[in-house]
């Protein structure tokens, strides 16, 4: 008997790095486009023409967290065979999307290595014996509703401290019971890394000041475009990993949505499988569910919208967490 689901799967298997490549190319051309012409060539162009021409700022918007998807498949060193062009296309889209590639990088890998860990959990987390209920809340909410974006976007800011100043503020504000953030710490402390976060923040604060500048008579335009890259990098980020269970670092949702927004989204919605499977490029995803018979956990947009009911108490999610029985030691 024809079974769509393993056809599709041997569909995905048969895909060559060749054609994969260009594929992505072709999605970083068309990200370039969408970003030099919403960020440059409306407002010198078309909106002195008609205001009217605003409005394709509204498609463009939910190009965003396609965005990001195509970073991090240069994150995972996936965009390309060769290491070079995954790290070139990575800084030139990360520039485009307002952040250095080394600070998304090393955040997103820290991020895989240490998932859901009991001191490096999830930011709805929250111990009642530390933190009261409304402080998480705010904490929580600022970070869903655009937080997250704005310190990926000033964070980058630091490394611009001379150098000595920045090691010891460095010392001073890590946490020593956490591995989460000495990784992190030694790397960022690296002179290379610091170079190169430095070199791309330039380029990311001349980008977006010439931008200013084209839209100095439509400045309202321009902040909204960038209140709702902040809202959707930001909303969208830990719906993959809200609520799941701790101490297990590869928990992660497959989240259901209609193909072509899972697309859209280069497969990120199936994101238990990328967490199992992270040297994966995005087209192969969903071949890897339907080969190992697993299901989509939830709705995308349920999900996403679940994270409203706010912090989540670190007690439940221990007892949850034993009575998954997924915790690894």
């Amino acid at each position: 008997m024809f079974n769509r689901e393993s056809a599709r799967a041997e569909i995905h298997q048969s895909i060559g790095p060749a054609i994969l490549s260009t594929l992505n190319f072709s999605l970083a051309a068309m990200h370039v486009a969408v970003n030099i012409f919403q960020f440059f060539i409306l407002p010198l162009y078309f909106l002195p023409n008609s205001i009217w021409w605003s409005l394709t700022l509204i498609p463009f918007a939910g190009l965003n967290n396609s965005l990001w998807a195509l970073i991090h498949e240069s994150i995972h060193d996936l965009f390309n065979p060769s290491r070079r062009i995954n790290a070139a296309i990575g800084r030139l889209l990360s520039i485009l999307f307002g952040s250095p590639f080394r600070l998304l990088r090393l955040t997103h890998l820290s991020h895989h290595m240490f998932n859901r860990s009991l001191l490096e959990r999830g930011t709805e987390i929250y111990n009642p014996q530390e933190t009261s209920k409304l402080a998480a809340g705010l904490g929580h909410f600022f970070q869903i509703f655009g937080g997250l974006y704005l310190s990926e976007a000033l964070t980058p800011l630091l490394f611009f401290l001379p150098r000595r100043l920045f090691h010891k503020l460095g010392k001073r504000i890590l946490n020593p019971d956490s591995k989460h953030e000495q990784w992190l710490a030694r790397n960022f402390m690296k002179d290379k890394w610091i170079r190169e976060i430095r070199m791309d923040g330039i380029a990311v604060i001349v980008f977006f000041g010439l931008s200013a500048f084209c839209y100095r008579g439509y400045w309202e335009l321009l902040a909204g475009v960038l209140i709702a890259r902040a809202f959707f990098i930001s909303f969208l980020d830990n719906v993959y990993h809200y609520g799941t269970p701790l101490n297990d670092r590869n928990s992660g949702y497959n989240l259901w949505l209609p193909r072509i927004l899972s697309k859209l989204l280069l497969n990120f919605n199936l994101h238990g499988v990328h967490h199992k499977h992270p040297d994966l490029p995005w087209i192969r995803l969903p071949g890897v569910l339907a080969q190992q018979g697993e299901r989509f956990d939830e709705n995308y947009f349920t999900a996403a919208l679940r994270q409203l009911h706010g912090p989540v108490p670190l007690l439940r999610m221990t007892a949850y967490s034993e009575n998954t029985e997924v915790i690894q030691n």
